[in-house]
């Protein structure tokens, strides 16, 4: 029988059509099989952050269930373009994720004019790993035993309250210019060169306060050496419920400051295996041990959609957008 059982003229195009058949196919059978090898996440986080330990109790639970290994790639510095760059250069199969957090994704593109990518174009979102508020830090012995009281003084010398936050244009900085327009007041920022330096300068009194994580100031906080005031989130944190919230301790009420931390794919990702991922990382974050764990450094499992990866994105990225444009922050 004829290779082509068609009409000479049509020949070529009977090979496309079956081109794209093998390829359709391919997909669904690729999908099936996948993890058939090791599946790598690359991060902006170094090794030891509250980020990076989140990331390594999830992937040692899919390297469980995938019977493959899952490697976490530290790729920190340079605002995260590393770590993008890296990923966004990987072929979108499936094998190279990326994790980001939703300051990177959603405040960079107003921190600066220009970036060597666009997470819409290049990247896939896949689904989320948590959710975190931010708690509002001094120093064990501060004078401040509410966050009323701090707002207090602030209000009485404009301009003579400092607050840290580990860079310009973080999370810290924004939640801290934030609270300044909730609360009608006009503190001064201080940029630290890292985390770990600037809860240690508010341990030490160097500056009355900041915002920060259980994840990042753990270490300070058990060992007495800070004290939190509030938590800027909608209700008391889980594993944390003796800590009030802003509106609990004097401050504006409903005020809240999180962060979130989501897996991309580079884009062009097939759809059955994100989805697999997704499926996948959603079990994991079901885990009674990885729950416990998660609620000792004050974290929420959070398993979004895509679409609600997006919408979430979109709404922060207003939120920012308009607190960066206010204060005029770039980065270039």
């Amino acid at each position: 029988m004829a290779a082509f059982p068609f009409p000479l003229a049509w020949r070529p195009l009977a090979a496309l059509c079956q081109i794209a058949l093998v390829a359709v196919c391919a997909v669904p059978q690729a999908a099936a099989q996948y993890p058939d090898r090791p599946v790598r996440i690359v991060t902006p986080f170094p090794v030891g952050s509250g980020v990076d330990v989140n990331l390594r109790m999830v992937t040692e639970r899919l390297s469980k269930a995938w019977g493959k290994p899952v490697l976490v790639e530290n790729k920190p510095g340079a605002a995260g373009f590393i770590a993008i760059e890296t990923a966004k250069r990987a072929a979108p199969d499936g094998y190279t994720l990326l994790q980001l957090d939703s300051a990177q994704m959603a405040a960079q593109p107003y921190l600066f004019s220009k970036l060597p990518y666009d997470l819409k174009r290049d990247f896939t979102p896949v689904t989320t790993l948590f959710r975190n508020y931010f708690f509002v830090a001094v120093p064990a012995d501060s004078r401040y035993r509410r966050v009323g009281d701090l707002i207090a003084d602030a209000k009485a010398a404009p301009g003579n309250i400092d607050y840290g936050s580990w860079f310009v244009g973080s999370p810290g900085h924004l939640g801290g210019a934030m609270l300044d327009q909730a609360a009608g007041t006009s503190m001064t920022h201080i940029a630290y060169k890292e985390m770990s330096q600037l809860y240690t300068a508010v341990a030490s009194s160097q500056v009355p306060w900041a915002f920060g994580t259980i994840g990042s100031m753990n270490a300070l906080y058990k060992g007495g050496k800070l004290r939190l005031l509030a938590a800027a989130a909608p209700s008391r944190v889980q594993g944390f419920e003796s800590i009030p919230t802003m509106g609990e301790a004097g401050g504006p009420q409903g005020f809240e400051l999180s962060a979130w931390v989501g897996i991309l794919a580079p884009r062009g990702v097939p759809d059955a295996i994100a989805a697999r991922i997704r499926r996948d990382i959603a079990t994991a974050l079901q885990d009674p041990e990885l729950r416990e764990r998660y609620m000792q450094l004050a974290y929420e499992p959070l398993a979004m959609t895509p679409e609600q990866f997006q919408a979430q994105l979109d709404a922060d990225s207003r939120r920012y957008g308009q607190v960066i444009k206010r204060l005029n922050i770039s980065l270039d």
